[in-house]
């Protein structure tokens, strides 16, 4: 059977000029079943099925894994970020990847995915800006010795001043209790976005938490082009969208019990918390103002990679 299935559903098979391991069908099982039927075999579609399983034909969702530039010292700086996570693993500090996961407009708007319910919920059939009752901006702030993540919720816009408003407030509430004899932080983020390496601000802002918290803080970019290797993205993320999914949101409350639900095999535990502040974007901040930042940069992709340290008065 399986030779004859083989040669039925040939002429129908694509695949990646780059790589003879990847290939799909450009037809359904209901048309493979017509196949076989012209062909003198009768089928069935759970036949069709097992037999598409054999062959690794499963349905599957698009990676976007394929990075859309590049970045000259890519590999140095993965193996920075190898020597760091070795070296912070057998010490008492915390080592935290953080980023800010994508915003959601609050109101009886349309979202994708489902939930079990006697009846479909309706919402609004068009998505206009005076539809939406407020946005929920969600940082998160994930714990990779202790599998725990701890996510702000934002209510006007992602900032640099957010970003550190975000990361005190876990530090205050879990991170000073998990690690008391920490002297350390040790932060994997983006290069992108309010916490781009290219802004000042965010160095601006990181100061005046190290200053607050009286803490070193590390700063450990991923090469542009990367994001996804940083460890929120598919350790947190993805549960969490899970666990929000389908349903209307209408309010910051609602999405912080949704995002608490939100449970792994391996365990992972995630806290919310709602920062009610307003924060402005657009903010500048001037070159110079990095001469008042007690900063070290590393000796190797130094952009990418610093410590800043409380101020010395």
């Amino acid at each position: 059977m399986t030779p004859f299935f083989l040669k039925v559903i040939e002429g129908h098979i694509a695949g990646d000029p780059m790589n003879e391991d990847t290939r799909w069908l450009k037809i359904t099982r209901q048309e493979i079943v017509d196949l076989m039927k012209k062909a003198g075999v009768s089928i069935s579609h759970n036949i069709v099925r097992r037999l598409m399983k054999v062959h690794k034909f499963v349905k599957r969702k698009m990676l976007g894994k394929i990075s859309c530039g590049s970045f000259p010292e890519r590999d140095q700086q993965f193996q920075v970020i190898h020597e760091k996570l070795e070296k912070f693993q057998n010490s008492l500090n915390p080592i935290v990847s953080m980023d800010t996961k994508k915003k959601e407009s609050l109101g009886r708007l349309y979202r994708s995915g489902k939930v079990y319910c006697t009846r479909a919920i309706e919402v609004h059939d068009h998505t206009n800006d005076s539809l939406i009752q407020g946005t929920a901006v969600p940082h998160g702030i994930y714990d990779l010795k202790k599998n725990e993540a701890y996510i702000n919720i934002g209510t006007t816009h992602e900032t640099a001043e957010f970003l550190c408003d975000s990361l005190k407030n876990w530090w205050e509430t879990n991170g000073k209790q998990a690690y008391p004899q920490a002297d350390e932080i040790l932060i994997f983020c983006d290069a992108g976005g309010s916490n781009s390496w290219r802004i000042n601000v965010f160095k601006v802002e990181l100061q005046r938490l190290c200053n607050e918290l009286s803490i070193k803080i590390t700063i450990c970019h991923y090469p542009p082009y990367t994001s996804k290797w940083n460890p929120i993205e598919h350790r947190v993320f993805p549960h969490v969208g899970r666990a929000m999914e389908g349903i209307v949101l209408e309010s910051h409350e609602q999405v912080k019990s949704l995002i608490e639900k939100t449970t792994t095999k391996t365990g992972l535990q995630v806290t919310a918390n709602i920062i009610r502040k307003t924060y402005d974007i657009g903010r500048v901040v001037a070159k110079k103002a990095l001469d008042t930042i007690n900063i070290q940069y590393g000796n190797i992709v130094p952009g990418l990679n610093y410590s800043i340290l409380p101020s010395i008065t």
